[in-house]
């Protein structure tokens, strides 16, 4: 006997492999999302530089425009895909929350993009009055911040696991100390 448990699967040794066996699932997803991510990304960006420097649109409506389309691409790639594994609850709740998430993502990206180009760009408009800090505040900085809370709020809120329990409302019991 080698003390082999036969049909057992194989585990990684160390903690490397401790942490992808505990946490291969997030990776994942997060690669999944990443990749939807990815192309919304491409999507957004193009159609932001066509909008704003082809088209002449001022730069908070060329991001909003481009946040909703590529919204769109993304609710239909993380629905699909990343998330198709997941128990579909009532379709428009899903799409209802999805969009409100991307509002406070698209929120984030141009709140990062009005405090670059309105407020750094009344010091230094030289600096930050241009398409590449629009780019950078935009794309960078404000997708970036924008990205975390949407993975965060999408597997929280919008595609839920099976038997995930409904956040508890708060008791009104104070005396019992519940």
């Amino acid at each position: 006997m080698t003390g082999d448990q036969p049909g057992a699967p194989p585990t990684r040794s160390g903690p490397i492999g401790a942490l992808l066996h505990r946490f291969g699932h997030l990776i994942h997803e997060l690669s999944k999302f990443a990749t939807v991510g990815g192309f919304a990304f491409l999507v957004d960006f193009a159609l932001f530089n066509y909008l704003s420097s082809g088209r002449g649109m001022p730069p908070l409506a060329a991001k909003t425009i481009s946040t909703v389309v590529a919204a769109t691409v993304a609710f239909l790639g993380n629905r699909f895909w990343t998330w198709r594994h997941r128990q579909r609850s009532n379709p428009a709740r899903e799409y209802a929350l999805f969009f409100f998430f991307n509002g406070v993502g698209l929120g984030i990206a141009v709140a990062c993009l009005a405090i670059s180009r309105y407020g750094l760009g009344a010091i230094w408009p030289a600096v930050f009055q241009t398409p590449l800090a629009d780019n950078i505040a935009s794309f960078i900085v404000g997708t970036g911040l924008g990205t975390l809370f949407r993975f965060w709020s999408y597997r929280r809120f919008v595609f839920v696991e099976a038997g995930t329990p409904p956040v508890p409302a708060p008791s009104r019991d104070r005396e019992s100390g519940a």
